[in-house]
């Protein structure tokens, strides 16, 4: 997966595997992997994130990384059009919501995981804080 969000959540997995585990990095690319292999019906939804990887029994960190990373960046996009500048906090916002709703359990750190993933998707969209 070539695109913005994967380019985010590959960074994020290099800031994050300081406290995950040196793994991490490469448990994002097979994730990615992963996502661009998903069934058609998956990659039309215009997220592009994956929701069946929270609705499930829980999710890893790799996957989190990889699903905030496309939420994000969908988030960002549609903003876009309506918001001149969306902040940091409102994006982080609206993905914890996205999370909350889809009533998964998610792995210990997923905030500190959103926040670090929306950073990076932010600061590759040529956003500032």
């Amino acid at each position: 997966m070539t695109s913005p969000a994967a380019d985010a959540a590959r960074a994020a997995a290099k800031v994050l595997a300081a406290d995950l585990g040196p793994a991490l990095p490469a448990q994002v690319e097979a994730a990615l992997h992963a996502a661009l292999h998903a069934s058609e019906d998956e990659q039309q939804r215009p997220s592009r994130y994956d929701p069946t990887a929270i609705a499930g029994v829980g999710i890893g960190a790799a996957s989190l990384i990889v699903t905030v990373a496309q939420l994000a960046w969908s988030i960002l996009a549609g903003r876009r059009d309506h918001v001149a500048e969306p902040s940091h906090d409102a994006i982080t916002r609206e993905v914890r919501i996205t999370l909350r709703e889809q009533d998964a359990p998610l792995p210990p750190g997923s905030d500190r995981i959103t926040e670090v993933v929306v950073t990076e998707v932010i600061r590759l969209a040529g956003r500032s804080e």
